[in-house]
């Protein structure tokens, strides 16, 4: 595990002068570095499967912008992948994968060994590890269950939640098996990246916000408790974030979760309403719309700086509320990385 870094720190609740900063997607489109290795690779998946390539992407943003934590590149669906779902991603659509629409579609994936096949994910995790110094941290992920689950169902990204609860009503049985064998996979994944040697590990449920209680509790947050827990009995030191996109004040149920160490929260909460009900429980992560780093300028800095007061006097690390978008300027994040960093506390 990676010493001395100010990320790991102020999710052990640590207060610094500046937070540290990472960002989500910080690797991707829009750096033309990336799109350079992207062509090199020749597909998104063999971008994926190639450690070297995958390590150098997972370490540009790094280079570029001397960020606090290098998250692992890599893709969200790569356990579909590994179970046989064929994944694929087409210009203009995004991902695809054969769905699955009944209990014989899932019948085996028990006992489907998806860590071999995805041998190259813990390669490129220990490879990031080894090219960066103690304190930069390296950050393993997964999707969380339900949000995977939903591409699974659809075979390609929800265009439409209401379908996807309809379908849970109708077939709960199932629905409840596919996320239970998901949560048994990623512990296992997840194990085998923190063993890889990542440092700390984020689990993103970008879909819970679609699920009404209960049906949220049952199929989003119950598993990140599974997972949490289970990560927590036999690698105590790792660190979790969970990031529940869209939850609203529900985000409190999540920072509920005894074993959860940081929440991400995205662009659409009120950063006034996380810091009253979320930094007694957790680390906060996040809050800042990435679109307005699409612009840069004031706008962005005056964003910045209403979090950076907001949070100045409990952990707290700076990042989006969501992903940057491929035409992000990479000056723009370089600019705001740099006034992250001059407004010390």
């Amino acid at each position: 595990m990676s010493r001395n870094s100010k990320f790991l720190n102020a999710l052990s609740g640590d207060v610094s002068a500046t937070p540290p900063v990472w960002y989500m997607r910080q690797a991707g489109r829009y750096l033309p570095e990336y799109r350079a290795l992207r062509a090199k690779a020749g597909s998104f998946l063999d971008l994926c499967f190639d450690s070297d390539l995958a390590s150098e992407v997972t370490l540009q943003p790094i280079r570029r912008f001397d960020l606090d934590a290098a998250i692992l590149f890599a893709d969200i669906l790569l356990i579909p992948h590994a179970l046989g779902r064929n994944l694929r991603f087409a210009e203009g659509e995004g991902p695809l994968l054969d769905p699955v629409t009944h209990e014989t579609d899932i019948s085996g994936f028990r006992e489907t060994d998806i860590l071999s096949d995805l041998s190259a994910v813990f390669e490129t995790v220990t490879k990031t590890r080894a090219s960066l110094p103690e304190d930069k941290a390296v950050i393993g992920f997964a999707g969380a269950p339900w949000t995977v689950a939903t591409y699974m169902l659809a075979g390609r990204s929800m265009k439409d939640p209401a379908a996807l609860r309809f379908q849970y009503y109708e077939h709960p049985a199932f629905i409840t098996e596919l996320i239970d064998i998901l949560t048994t996979h990623t512990i296992a994944y997840l194990k085998a990246q923190i063993d890889a040697g990542a440092d700390a590990i984020q689990l993103f449920d970008t879909w819970a916000a679609g699920l009404p209680w209960p049906v949220l509790d049952k199929l989003s947050i119950r598993p990140l408790e599974k997972i949490a827990s289970a990560l927590k009995a036999s690698r105590p030191e790792t660190p979790i974030i969970l990031f529940p996109k869209g939850v609203g004040e529900k985000s409190i149920e999540y920072a509920m979760i005894g074993h959860a160490d940081g929440l991400g929260i995205d662009y659409g909460m009120d950063p006034s309403w996380a810091r009253a009900n979320l930094s007694d429980h957790v680390t906060v992560q996040g809050g800042l719309d990435p679109l307005l780093v699409v612009n840069g300028g004031k706008a962005m800095f005056d964003a910045a700086e209403t979090l950076l007061k907001l949070f100045h006097d409990v952990p707290y690390v700076f990042n989006l509320g969501h992903g940057f978008v491929p035409q992000t300027p990479p000056e723009n994040v370089a600019a705001l990385t740099e006034f992250i960093r001059g407004k010390g506390r």
